[in-house]
């Protein structure tokens, strides 16, 4: 929504909230807010399987998994990935994944055991050139 430039920057996530920390220089508009929502929740819905595969650092990279600023990782990384629908364990399908990560978790193993509707409930700068987003699960 926001364009290449984001990273992550950081993060605090809890089963109640998330606090989500990215690079951009500005606010965001009504519009893009409006369309982070809609992808969250659409991707909520689409059921998509939650992967976990371990591998060394440099594939991970290689793979463009997406890194936490100034976190160190160690040779031997778990990266999760999300989706397609017919991702497995023994095959996750990294090539069609809708985001690669490296984490240590915790995550549902798919997204259909998140039972709500994702909302930013505040935006704002957190320093130079960084934004937070708090967000939290509207229950149904």
């Amino acid at each position: 929504v926001l364009g290449d430039h984001v990273k992550q920057k950081g993060s605090n996530i809890t089963g109640e909230r998330l606090r989500i920390d990215f690079s951009h220089n500005e606010k965001l508009s009504d519009e893009q807010r409006v369309e982070v929502e809609r992808i969250v929740n659409e991707t909520i819905r689409d059921s998509l399987p939650m992967i976990k595969t371990t591998m060394p650092k440099d594939e991970a990279e290689r793979l463009g998994a997406e890194q936490e600023f100034g976190q160190k990782y160690p040779d031997m990384v778990s990266v999760y990935s999300l989706g397609p629908k017919d991702a497995t364990a023994e095959n996750p399908k990294l090539d069609r994944a809708f985001s690669i990560e490296f984490c240590g978790g915790p995550h549902v193993s798919n997204t259909n055991q998140i039972h709500g509707t994702f909302k930013i409930t505040k935006e704002k700068a957190s320093s130079a050139g960084v934004r937070r987003i708090r967000g939290v699960l509207e229950r149904t």
